[in-house]
């Protein structure tokens, strides 16, 4: 964040103008190290979210592997041979168009 995002920030969070100015309580640095642990902790927050949805889909999309699999091979007819590497690309793309 630059110094005009916390300003900005500052006075939408209602701090009174003699802090966001430097003429009162809090020193310039002072502001700036809270707005960085601020920033670092949304990032933290964003970071781990993204980590359990990137999960999430990786294991529904081995499942939709793990599917085609006990069709084809499970309950198909002995003359049919494994899926298509392709068979699993085409149901996970399909996933996102659902």
């Amino acid at each position: 964040m630059d110094e005009d995002e916390i300003i900005e920030m500052a006075r939408q969070a209602g701090l009174p103008d003699a802090w966001i100015s430097n003429t009162g309580v809090l020193k310039w640095s002072d502001l700036e190290a809270f707005a960085k642990l601020v920033e670092d902790a949304a990032f933290k927050r964003w970071a781990a979210q993204t980590k359990l949805a990137v999960q999430d889909e990786r294991e529904a999309c081995a499942k939709v592997c793990g599917e085609i699999y006990r069709v084809w091979v499970c309950e198909g007819d002995e003359a049919v041979d494994y899926p298509d590497p392709h068979d699993c690309m085409r149901a996970i793309r399909a996933r996102g168009e659902a």
